[in-house]
């Protein structure tokens, strides 16, 4: 290089003239687009913990002891129970109340297990789950529900062949006013009866539960002469229901009452009472007659068992020998719904035909009242003291008639 060229080259450069390596770089290679920002994720808030199931419980209604109204006791149980094979879980929505539970309260009927043990034969409610090998029923059917013990209760595990579908139109309280007074009616007048036409019947505690499902399937049958027993004040309800002569029993002798308009007496004496009143109605009997005893509630007489009552019935216990049945040309029956527990087939033919009744119009429970399960012992001293007319409900909740007066 000259001394001349070296010079220039000494010779600073004019600041726009410089370059920065960065921008001849870029001046030489083609601009690259910017890659595309990637899409930020939201932040999702850390997930809450689910908040614990409050566990469940339900109410049950529990003898803990023999004695008066107040060994029924209203708890609260906790835990679902869960259906076995062959089981539904139902949640009741109303119970009956039968005289067997006031027996069975007293420690007169044998029909229960070890206390402490819930009551109550019958119910209905809907289905909540099914049981292992369970087809012919479905979650939200609506059943009537028949055993031995145990359905006073909001929640109970059932064999499903002791479970009945309500038709259409049944209310709870009917469906659990249904079974118990309407098979055992059905099966003394019918089966051991075998009620005919132009016939007569004598029908005690005519106004209770089963006195008024007695008296309707006697209206099914043409001409027959119905006579029931009830305190005066009933008598109109008697007449309404299908009585055709009603009898006062705490004022009059009813055996006198009825040979006054059927000398010969009746053909058929429905007998709950038992003691000196299953003579009576064996008496009454017309040659070809029969008697049917179904009860003994002639040994209940107060809250707790009486064993003065209990020696007298047993002293006045009606016997009687083949010889003498055999020359009086008369019938004596004895009936137990709850000891027919294993007959299923025979209890399922006999609801299918009281069904039939009731879509046609024939039957229909009626209703006395509904308590709630908190005043049980009301309930019973209502059925006791015989002041019904018509089924006793218990239901778990308080009906919301009730529960719109205590609002207001």
């Amino acid at each position: 290089m000259s001394a001349g060229e070296e010079a220039a080259a000494a010779q600073p450069q004019k600041p726009e003239e410089q370059q920065k390596p960065e921008e001849t770089q870029a001046a030489e290679e083609p601009a690259k687009e910017a890659p595309a920002a990637e899409p930020v994720e939201e932040q999702k808030p850390a997930e809450e913990a689910e908040p614990p199931q409050p566990e469940v419980t339900y109410k049950s209604l529990v003898l803990s002891a023999h004695g008066g109204y107040d060994k029924v006791k209203l708890q609260t149980k906790k835990g679902q129970p869960k259906p076995r094979a062959g089981e539904l879980l139902v949640r009741v929505r109303a119970c009956g109340l039968n005289f067997s539970d006031l027996l069975a309260r007293q420690g007169v009927c044998d029909r229960l297990p070890s206390m402490p043990v819930s009551l109550g034969m019958e119910c209905a409610g809907i289905v909540e789950e099914l049981g292992e090998g369970v087809t012919d029923r479905q979650v939200g059917d609506k059943v009537m529900v028949l055993n031995r013990y145990g359905l006073w209760q909001e929640l109970v595990t059932v064999p499903a062949n002791r479970t009945f579908i309500m038709p259409e139109g049944m209310s709870f309280e009917e469906g659990a006013a249904f079974l118990i007074n309407y098979i055992t009616a059905y099966m003394i007048i019918f089966h051991f009866g075998n009620l005919r036409p132009k016939q007569s019947i004598l029908i005690h505690m005519a106004a209770g539960g089963v006195g008024t499902a007695a008296i309707q399937l006697c209206k099914t049958v043409k001409d027959v002469t119905i006579f029931g027993t009830a305190s005066a004040s009933k008598h109109e309800a008697l007449k309404e229901n299908g009585v055709t002569h009603s009898i006062d029993y705490r004022t009059s002798d009813y055996v006198d009452e009825v040979r006054k308009i059927s000398p010969k007496g009746v053909d058929i004496v429905l007998d709950p009472l038992g003691g000196s009143d299953t003579c009576k109605g064996y008496n009454l009997l017309k040659p070809m007659g029969r008697l049917v005893i179904y009860g003994a509630s002639n040994l209940l007489t107060g809250q707790k068992k009486n064993i003065m009552a209990l020696a007298k019935s047993w002293w006045n216990q009606f016997s009687i020998n083949a010889m003498q049945l055999i020359s009086a040309n008369k019938s004596v029956s004895g009936y137990l719904l709850g000891r027919l527990d294993e007959e299923t087939e025979l209890v399922s033919d006999v609801v299918a035909t009281l069904l039939d009744l009731y879509k046609q119009g024939q039957i229909k429970p009626k209703i006395d009242s509904v308590y709630p399960f908190e005043q049980v012992g009301d309930a019973m001293r209502q059925m006791q003291e015989k002041k019904n007319v018509g089924k006793i409900i218990l239901v778990p909740e308080v009906p919301k008639e009730e529960a719109k007066k205590e609002e207001n």
